[in-house]
């Protein structure tokens, strides 16, 4: 299939398949007797699990490690298993910031009386908590 057969296929842009060929995830593909990338089932398949590893937040390097161990069958899946886990305690740290952030949004919102502007506690929330914070950091606090 082509490049165009391929994005389609998998859902992924034209674009991102020439990234992971550049950076190594997928293989270079044969090309055509007119210089057009060529690609097999295995090709679409490779993709279709880096896809679905990206989806569920792996990074590149990770899936890098992960598509190595497929290549080989009989070893440990040790290696695997680290590489979800660690993904699993970044996606519940996620949903704890995710959490606080409702929390406070929801608190915003609910304290705002709809007047005007100068009254407003949404503003007054956001604009008081105007120092500096890590990224990631979030606010429990609001101003009444």
């Amino acid at each position: 299939m082509q490049i165009g057969q391929l994005s389609r296929h998998a859902g992924v842009n034209i674009e991102t398949i020439r990234f992971y060929e550049r950076i190594g995830v997928l293989p270079l593909p044969k090309r055509q007797g007119n210089g057009r990338r060529s690609y097999t089932d295995a090709d679409a398949r490779r993709l279709g699990f880096v896809r679905h590893a990206r989806e569920l937040g792996f990074d590149l390097s990770a899936i890098r490690t992960l598509l190595a161990l497929q290549e080989q069958p009989r070893a440990s899946c040790e290696d695997a298993s680290r590489i979800a886990q660690a993904q699993l305690a970044e996606v519940e740290s996620r949903i704890a910031r995710l959490l606080r952030l409702r929390e406070e949004l929801s608190r915003m919102v609910s304290e705002c009386q709809r007047g005007e502007v100068a009254a407003c506690r949404v503003i007054e929330a956001l604009a008081s908590s105007a120092e500096v914070r890590s990224p990631g950091a979030v606010s429990t606090r609001m101003q009444c």
